[in-house]
């Protein structure tokens, strides 16, 4: 009796709250799921030329197995980002996740064209939900100052380590496996991440109960998507065909519709108030302007190494990987300098050290050795890249209150995204010009090398702009 009046003494005192799991395993969680949607925009470049051969698809459907992750990666992040304050960063997350992993799989399957570009679009959908949870999740698991620094440096190394690897994996898998595998990859590792974070994550929200501003929501996500559209027909269109025009005055409409409307509703999607914190303005401004040089620095190095080096897609990837490696360092330093410097002057540093770079590349010949043609100058783009990143994304977010920390989020990797695209499009079109349509590696060198002179331009400005623009004292958080 006695010990069945203990059991019932037991089962009546109420449970311990489970303890929050520990700041470093909730991080991990947050840059797995932001190495996979970074991993994705560069993975299947590799693969493209196999897709081909298998699925029978024209050279304009090849392309959209790029654009339509892109495309819409970046139109949906605003709305991803809103999404995670008003009904949770967790569930978002996971909602995110989820959809990622599931398109991963029917892409990895598909039978035709259409099925797979249908699946790389809900890659993008669920990358554009799942990216500014990341950001969030880490921002608030971790309290402000030097701690907050040093998760934020970690999200941006395994982020850009993600980009950074994607030719380097991509090629592997095509070599050893077939080209399906750049996607289903993703599923284990998908499903891994899930588990962990239905485990271990923890709830938080800041909307107040407010709904999601849809009108807003779907001018700035088509808005965002058309623009994107136009941007990539500029390649094959140019600038001034009407295929390339049409959709960026619609896009552009679009996205003066968006403002009206935020300027009106009672609940806005992106309140305008936000751009007037200078933070979050000029750290986008700069994020969106260093984006558009150093997200085509990929793309440029890998066509130097294999159409004019004649490295194989899988010695193309191994001979960035110093590079790689050096953006990962320079996001790991850059809280170190950034505690004795301030996060504005370590901007600057970084984007001084990748315009050394770029120069530097932009001196590339048709003989380059891979020392001083490949390694010693990636590693000087990507070092910078690396040390400038980290205090920008600390800038724009310091400037976000609880509530706006999502909507903040979204914005930096929408601006990012988007400088990218925009970066890519333009770089594209004055390389493709000055080769004049002749493949000889002579041709070709001179189109990288111009694009590599522009994207310093392109850096110089953004440090003219880091400059007179970023706070000079904000809390390096």
């Amino acid at each position: 009796m006695t010990a069945m009046l203990e059991a019932a003494e037991v089962a009546r005192r109420p449970r311990r709250p489970r303890s929050a799991p520990p700041a470093w395993l909730v991080v991990a969680l947050a840059c797995a799921g932001q190495f996979l949607v970074v991993l994705d925009v560069s993975v299947v470049n590799v693969a493209l030329p196999s897709m081909r051969a298998d699925l029978g698809m024209s050279e304009s459907g090849l392309q959209w197995v790029v654009n339509a992750y892109s495309i819409a990666f970046a139109g949906f992040m605003l709305l991803g980002g809103r999404a995670g304050d008003l009904y949770g960063r967790k569930r978002m997350f996971l909602v995110g996740l989820g959809l990622f992993t599931a398109a991963s799989l029917a892409g990895g399957l598909a039978q035709g064209d259409a099925q797979l570009l249908i699946a790389r679009a809900v890659q993008g959908l669920g990358a554009a939900v799942l990216a500014p949870a990341t950001l969030t999740i880490v921002t608030s698991a971790v309290p402000e100052g030097a701690a907050r620094a040093r998760a934020i440096a970690t999200w941006t190394a395994v982020g850009a380590g993600g980009g950074a690897a994607g030719g380097f994996v991509g090629g592997l898998l095509v070599d050893t496996l077939s080209w399906r595998w750049v996607l289903l990859i993703n599923v284990p590792v998908g499903a891994l991440v899930l588990l962990g974070s239905l485990l271990w994550l923890t709830e938080s929200r800041s909307g107040d109960g407010r709904r999601l501003d849809l009108p807003g929501a779907l001018l700035v996500t088509g808005g965002l998507a058309v623009l994107a559209y136009g941007i990539s027909q500029t390649e094959a269109e140019g600038w001034t065909a009407a295929a390339t025009l049409l959709p960026l005055a619609a896009g552009l409409a679009l996205v003066g519709s968006f403002l009206l409307v935020e300027s009106r509703t009672a609940a806005p999607l992106m309140p305008l108030g936000l751009l007037r914190v200078r933070a979050v303005a000029s750290a986008n401004a700069a994020m969106f302007l260093s984006g558009s040089a150093m997200f085509s620095m990929w793309f440029f190095m890998t066509l130097y190494a294999q159409n004019v080096l004649g490295y194989s897609p899988l010695a193309a990837g191994a001979a960035l990987i110093p590079t790689s490696l050096a953006i990962v360092v320079g996001s790991k330093l850059a809280p170190l300098f950034m505690r004795r410097l301030g996060a504005r002057w370590v901007a600057v540093l970084g984007t001084t050290v990748a315009v050394a770079g770029f120069a530097w590349q932009s001196t590339m010949t048709a003989g380059g050795v891979y020392v001083t043609a490949i390694m010693c100058p990636g590693i000087l783009m990507m070092l910078g890249a690396g040390l400038a990143v980290t205090p920008l994304a600390s800038l724009a977010t310091s400037g976000a209150a609880p509530g706006e920390a999502g909507l903040v989020s979204g914005l930096v990797n929408t601006s990012r995204t988007m400088g990218g695209s925009l970066g890519l499009a333009v770089l594209s079109t004055l390389a493709a010009a000055r080769t004049g349509g002749v493949a000889s590696p002579e041709a070709l060198t001179e189109g990288y090398a111009l694009a590599f002179r522009v994207g310093t331009g392109l850096l110089l400005c953004g440090v003219a702009l880091m400059l007179a623009w970023l706070p000079r004292k904000v809390s390096a958080n």
